[in-house]
């Protein structure tokens, strides 16, 4: 059993260096009769396999494309190695942001239901630190609400069927239902980023605006969270640096700035 079961791990090893490669880079990730291919095993057994990482975070598939890429949960995991293109590119922007409101910045993606940090940056050693790796809930953060903005209600009705309490743990959430969420989003799509006053957690607030990569889709979210005593007075301010910081990063990775298709639709 053990040498089958580290044959398989060597195989799913295989199929993450095949997505790691610098054709899958530039590609921005690979279907799964080219990964077949690249390493010697056929379509069936690459599709399973590749549906066992993506239930682990470990790949996920672009639902557009169809084809697969590494996941959020191995970037995590190197983030403070500055290998991922994202964080590389995000984190000298981050600094200076950091700089201009003398608070922490994180750089977030959105993992089902929670938004993850990947990387923390501050130039103060008293700013809190320890959030990288760690997921907090959707619906009542400034981040969770821009990483959204690509969604439809239908999409929302997927990630949180009926019956999940979307303010669950969070008393002064202003987002209970799906329509207060889709309320919120709009609010994001008009002003070109989110705000949120101690909903998350007492006396802190925060903001967020949202990085796309080159073809407008929303990867990421830069956020700035700090104690409203400190920061509350200018969150609108705030709000407006941090959405060109994230306009900036969004630049780098190749977005031009064309118009966004938005959804219409309406939540009822």
């Amino acid at each position: 059993m053990e040498r089958h079961q580290g044959h398989g791990l060597r195989r799913d090893i295989e199929l993450l260096e095949a997505l790691g490669s610098a054709e899958a880079q530039r590609a921005g990730g690979l279907g799964v009769v080219r990964l077949g291919q690249l390493v010697g095993r056929e379509k069936s057994q690459v599709s399973r396999a590749l549906r066992a990482l993506a239930e682990e975070g470990l790949v996920e598939r672009d639902p557009d494309t169809l084809e697969y890429r590494l996941g959020w949960r191995l970037f995590a995991l190197v983030a403070r190695s500055g290998e991922n293109r994202l964080v590389r590119v995000a984190d000298p922007i981050m600094r200076g942001l950091s700089t201009d409101l003398e608070e922490t910045v994180h750089l977030c993606v959105l993992r089902d239901r929670q938004v993850l940090t990947l990387l923390s940056v501050s130039g103060h050693s008293f700013r809190a630190h320890g959030w990288e790796g760690r997921g907090v809930p959707v619906p009542c953060t400034s981040a969770g609400r821009v990483l959204l903005l690509d969604s439809t209600p239908d999409d929302l009705y997927v990630r949180f069927p009926a019956g999940v309490d979307l303010s669950a743990g969070h008393p002064n959430s202003t987002v209970r239902t799906l329509s207060d969420l889709w309320a919120r989003i709009q609010e994001v799509r008009r002003d070109g980023y989110a705000r949120v006053r101690e909903e998350f957690e007492d006396a802190l607030v925060g903001v967020s605006a949202p990085i796309r990569d080159f073809r407008g889709r929303v990867v990421a979210a830069l956020n700035v969270s700090a104690p409203a005593e400190r920061l509350g007075a200018r969150l609108d301010e705030a709000g407006r640096v941090t959405a060109a910081a994230a306009a900036t990063v969004s630049a780098h990775l190749g977005w031009e700035g064309r118009p966004v298709r938005q959804a219409q639709a309406r939540l009822t």
